[in-house]
């Protein structure tokens, strides 16, 4: 029987909401993918060598071929609210309709993947790698990681984090669920199908936490306090749900449906939200109430007896690096030290601008105009986008508290070249809209996203898709974030003379970049000690508060990382190690580097951990090409 490849729950990869974006998964090069090899693979059974295949490098591509194909098949067949976010049309992947529920969480289901995880490794193994090609090579050693890093958590399943304070699947999952696309009245019936079994999947989690606190390791009472004022964000009159209001719109956009058929389907959705979605978020209420008291405790995972461990395979999972977590906080530490040396030798230099990196602002603050400019900004040093699309719409108010400042809504692999970038009115300012549409559109997700969709096939190879390497796609992210700083500095330079300003602009956004990064790098650090070194909360607050940080801001930021660990390393060591990768490539490349010819090479590799990055590098040669 073919193993299934259990990546986590897909939910997050369709839409991620985290700090200050969304993952905008994607993948490139290869072989193909398609529906006809994996079935081939599947009727086979071959699970160990090859005994009834030729040993030649065709034979064994062409087999490596069919069991990726496979893999992406049966990882992604039983979670159809995923499966619609990521292919717009399964069929042409091999893909029959799935049954539609949400997939289960348990501690059992959890362990059962743990072990179909290992299962898929030793059937990986039995490739011979030396007959694959070299982007074959890519992908396999890019899935032996992401299957080794997993293996990390076999025995801490009940450390996972389903329900969170700020970014848990109570307020996730009415997100996907509002932005459910019906493309035709199929649609329309899964998206109802789905939503009727909300209630019976909420009992599954609460099943969960109890099984949690069971074992010692429930949330902290303040956290359930937080959950709750979360849930009940959503236990409002039907008739006024955010679900509701999108359910009309996303209605009409079907061709065909006459009024009668409109009406029927309200109606019918109405009832499901009142006799499901309701009595779902009440019971899990009524479910995290009676958890109280189980952990007093407000501190990180270090207050728990395996939590530094998980927060270990944290770490090494949403970076993807091999370092160890001492490693990564003296490399940080490291950097914060070179940040704030060369801060000081600049405002001593120009103390002037202390007042202006307060009260600075682009000039810019339309989010069409600004994305228009970067596009234009990016021109020399970023490989060329043509007919490129995107809308851009704000979060319902409802969702404000809730939600980051912005973020990438990723399209599916197949689809037809949307791009939707979200902005939170609430969570967003003036001062950082020009770079934060840098980080969600131009260069970093909605850009990178599509580049990489427009340099492959989206047949092929479907299965990277899958692969959630936070360090990459965030680290590209904030990575292109930094660089917005230099085009921030050209626009503000370009409108000094009508502002009446007489400060260097460049020198101005290079502190403010700065001053950027020593926030990131200090959370990063708060993180580490909370959750791995076991600081106390009065010291968080006080290294936040001597940074300039109010109490009430403290206090919000302290709370964030208590209850999202980890989260910040994905964009602050991913950035890092793009710099690091640059850096080989200059050296390595010598006078044939570019920025353009860097950056290609990252965006055509696609998200990867950065070992395997490191080594695809190495390939290339000192010619341009």
């Amino acid at each position: 029987m073919q193993k299934r490849f259990s990546f986590p729950p897909l939910p997050r990869t369709a839409l991620a909401i985290a700090a200050a974006a969304a993952l905008a998964l994607s993948g490139c090069a290869g072989s193909s993918g398609s529906g006809t090899p994996a079935e081939s693979y599947a009727a086979s059974g071959q699970t160990g060598s090859p005994s009834n295949a030729s040993s030649d490098a065709a034979s064994e591509q062409a087999r490596f071929d069919a069991f990726l194909a496979h893999q992406f098949q049966e990882s992604v067949q039983d979670d159809p609210l995923s499966l619609h976010f990521l292919v717009r049309n399964p069929e042409n992947y091999g893909i029959t309709e799935p049954e539609m529920k949400f997939p289960e969480y348990s501690l059992d289901q959890l362990q059962k993947d743990s072990e179909e995880n290992a299962a898929v490794l030793e059937e990986l193994s039995s490739f011979d790698t030396s007959l694959l090609t070299s982007d074959q090579l890519f992908t396999y050693r890019m899935m032996k990681d992401t299957l080794e890093t997993e293996a990390g958590s076999k025995g801490l399943e009940l450390y996972n984090q389903p329900l969170s304070a700020l970014i848990g699947t109570q307020a996730e999952l009415p997100t996907l669920l509002a932005e459910y696309t019906f493309y035709n009245r199929a649609d329309i019936d899964h998206y109802l199908a789905l939503l009727s079994q909300i209630d019976t999947y909420y009992k599954q989690l609460a099943a969960y936490e109890q099984a949690q606190a069971d074992a010692g390791l429930a949330p902290s009472d303040d956290t359930i306090d937080r959950i709750l004022k979360s849930c009940k964000s959503y236990l409002i009159r039907p008739e006024n749900s955010l679900l509701t209001e999108t359910f009309a719109s996303r209605l009409n956009a079907v061709e065909g449906l006459s009024d009668a058929e409109k009406a029927s389907y309200k109606a019918k959705h109405l009832t499901i939200l009142k006799e499901h979605f309701i009595p779902a978020y009440t019971n899990l209420s009524k479910a995290l109430e009676s958890l109280k008291g189980s952990h007093p405790e407000t501190g990180g995972l270090s207050t728990y007896e395996h939590g530094r461990e998980y927060y270990a395979y944290l770490a090494a999972a949403l970076t993807g690096t091999d370092s160890s977590v001492d490693a990564l906080k003296t490399r940080i530490e490291k950097q914060m030290q070179a940040d704030l040396s060369e801060i000081r030798v600049r405002l001593k230099e120009h103390p002037e601008l202390v007042r202006q990196m307060t009260d600075s602002a682009i000039t810019l603050s339309d989010p069409d105009e600004i994305l228009q400019n970067l596009q234009v900004q990016i021109q020399d040093d970023f490989p060329a986008l043509t007919d490129t699309s995107y809308t851009l719409k704000y979060v319902p108010e409802a969702l404000e508290s809730s939600l980051s400042p912005a973020f990438f809504l990723v399209p599916p692999i197949d689809s037809d070249g949307s791009n939707t970038i979200y902005i939170n009115e609430k969570a967003s300012t003036e001062q950082n809209l020009y770079t934060m549409l840098a980080h969600e559109g131009y260069p970093g997700h909605l850009y990178q996203t599509v580049y990489s969709s427009l340099v492959c096939d989206t047949q092929t190879l479907p299965i990277r898709k899958l692969f959630s390497y936070g360090g990459y796609v965030e680290g590209w992210a904030y990575y292109t974030e930094r660089i917005s700083y230099e085009y921030a500095a050209q626009v503000l330079a370009e409108a000094e003379g009508s502002l009446g300003s007489s400060y260097p602009a460049a020198l101005l956004c290079t502190l403010l970049a700065q001053q950027r990064d020593l926030q990131i790098n200090l959370f990063c650090l708060l993180d580490l000690s909370l959750h791995y070194y076991g600081a106390e909360e009065s010291e968080l607050l006080r290294s936040l508060e001597s940074f300039g940080l109010s109490e009430e801001q403290s206090e919000r930021v302290y709370d964030y990382l208590r209850t999202a660990p980890a989260v910040y390393l994905k964009y602050y060591v991913g950035y890092l190690e793009m710099n690091a990768l640059k850096k080989r490539a200059e050296l390595q490349w010598s006078d044939n580097f570019s920025l353009l010819r860097f950056h290609r090479f990252v965006l055509e590799a696609g998200p990867s951990d950065f070992e395997n990055l490191t080594k695809r590098l190495k390939q290339t040669t000192a010619k341009t090409g």
